[in-house]
C-alpha cells in the first residue's frame, strides 16, 4: 500500500503540523513501508483463533467493595502541614 503526499498533508493538517517538502516525502515513504509490513499480517491463517483484548487471560483486578471503618480525623490529618479544626488548611488560590 502506498501513501500519497496528499494523504500526508491531510494527516499533518489534522495534527496541526507544518511539514517541509522533504519531510512529507520522508514520511510518505516511511508510512508506506510500515503499511506494507502490516499488510503481511493479512497472509496469516487466523481460522479458529478467538479475538482477544489482551495477550494473556485476565480477570478483574479490583478488590471486592467492602465497608470498613474509617481511619478517623486525627489520623487523616496527622501529617497535615496546617489544619483548622477537622479540615486541611490550604493557601488561597483566588485573591
Amino acid at each position: 500500500m502506498s501513501i500519497t503526499r496528499a494523504e500526508i498533508e491531510h494527516v499533518a493538517r489534522l495534527a496541526r503540523l507544518t511539514l517541509s517538502d522533504s519531510e512529507q516525502e520522508l514520511f510518505a515513504s516511511q508510512m508506506s513501508a510500515i503499511l506494507s509490513y502490516v499488510e503481511t499480517l493479512n497472509e496469516l491463517n487466523t481460522d479458529g483463533i478467538l479475538p482477544t483484548a489482551h495477550a494473556v487471560p485476565m480477570e478483574n483486578a479490583f478488590r471486592p467493595d467492602v465497608v470498613q471503618a474509617s481511619i478517623g480525623i486525627d489520623k487523616a490529618l496527622h501529617n497535615a502541614p496546617d489544619r483548622v479544626e477537622t479540615f486541611f488548611q490550604v493557601p488561597p488560590v483566588i485573591e
